[in-house]
């Protein structure tokens, strides 16, 4: 049995201004961010890890690595895989949201709700079916290299690529991605797989207990 805690990384300068960022733009994060990603680690102390893999956009590894840190488990390896990056949002990296929403309405609107319908041609992006196609594999690498009952593995890696990524293992079509809700900032999100990656159970979606204050609307995408 494999468990995988998928964790979103820490905020950052431009989810707090409401932009996306995507595969390209890549802000730092908030200074108070790192005290957060302390608090999960706390919270995460008393379970033993295999592995840590993460995106590696710099927002990812920073949370990664203090992880890794506070974790202080000797020999825990960390991982950087690049189909774990967000998806590739072309012309709205870096725009705020409300521009985007004026200027690209129909990309805006299937992107955050209508999943099966969204088409980045126009802004020259990632579609759903093109980030499926690249992560998945990662997370069959993932569950392959532990196999073992006792493995629990970190994936850190981005609200709105985790969102669809997590879904889609427990059998969501694309219409159906959005159901659960949003993934926030230094959240965790557990599966665990009994056949090697056959097939996945929701343990914990999108849990935030941990932090000291209550997630707003600029944490959640």
């Amino acid at each position: 049995m494999t468990k995988l805690l998928f964790v979103r990384h820490g905020k950052t300068e431009w989810n707090l201004e409401g932009r996306y960022q995507g595969s390209q733009g890549d802000s730092p994060l908030l200074p108070a961010s790192y005290d957060e990603i302390h608090q999960l680690a706390a919270a995460l102390h008393d379970i033993q890890f295999s592995h840590i893999y993460a995106s590696p956009l710099k927002r990812a590894r920073d949370t990664a690595m203090t992880l890794q840190q506070d974790l202080s488990q000797p020999g825990l390896p960390l991982t950087i895989l690049s189909r774990l990056r967000e998806f590739n949002l072309g012309k709205m990296e870096g725009m705020a949201f409300t521009d985007v929403a004026e200027r690209y309405p129909l990309e805006f609107e299937d992107f955050r709700q209508h999943p099966d319908h969204y088409d980045p041609t126009m802004i020259h992006g990632e579609s759903f079916q093109q980030l499926l196609k690249r992560m998945t594999p990662a997370i069959n690498q993932i569950v392959a290299a532990n196999p073992r009952r006792t493995d629990n593995v970190l994936v850190v890696s981005h609200g709105a690529a985790l969102n669809a990524l997590v879904n889609t293992l427990l059998g969501a079509s694309l219409a159906t991605l959005r159901q659960r809700g949003g993934l926030s900032n230094t959240s965790t999100t557990i599966l665990e797989t009994r056949d090697r990656g056959k097939h996945y159970n929701l343990l914990l979606w999108n849990d935030t207990s941990y932090l000291s204050r209550e997630p707003d609307p600029t944490d959640t995408i």
